[in-house]
């Protein structure tokens, strides 16, 4: 899996935009959050039980990350077709306000997420405004992430200091003597 410290590759890939009528697809490309932070979460596939719990938490978590000048983007290997046609019936996802992408194999394989089983794996990576991967972490296809916790440590990064364990926006920095 990519790692803190390395370049994000880039990437431009399709992607299911709206579930509107008409507005449905687009491209994303990675140079059009030049600048900006980016919270890529990646999950194993569409029509499932644990990933449209996460995706949710993740919408609804969408403006504390733009607040925080973060732009959300979420997909797996399942193509763009499939991630309309799951919106469309599955409720939790029917609103969504961000982009699932297609994350096809070379993405995946890029970023270092495929799955042995030929999924994305259940990653969450944070990229800074500079392009540089700063946080990366993936865990077991079964369990579910913490949103809360993503939020954590983008504040964390972008405090520019030391944080403590379990540190919290607005608590101090660390302060090296």
């Amino acid at each position: 899996m990519i790692n803190p410290g390395q370049p994000f590759p880039h990437f431009s890939t399709a992607a299911c935009v709206s579930a509107k009528h008409g507005e449905e697809f687009g491209t994303i490309n990675s140079a059009d959050y030049a600048g900006k932070w980016i919270v890529l979460y990646t999950y194993p596939k569409d029509f499932t039980f644990v990933c449209p719990t996460e995706i949710a938490e993740f919408d609804r978590q969408r403006g504390a990350l733009e607040q925080r000048g973060a732009v959300l983007l979420g997909g797996s290997t399942d193509n763009e077709y499939s991630h309309l046609a799951w919106r469309k019936s599955e409720d939790l996802l029917s609103t969504l306000g961000h982009p699932l992408l297609f994350i096809s194999p070379s993405i995946a394989s890029s970023l270092g997420l495929l799955h042995p089983a030929g999924v994305a794996l259940r990653a969450t990576i944070i990229v800074d405004p500079k392009g540089i991967v700063r946080y990366s972490s993936s865990q077991d296809l079964s369990a579910g992430r913490n949103v809360d916790e993503v939020l954590r440590v983008l504040d964390a990064l972008q405090t520019g200091g030391l944080t403590a364990c379990n540190w919290k926006r607005g608590d101090a920095t660390l302060n090296p003597r």
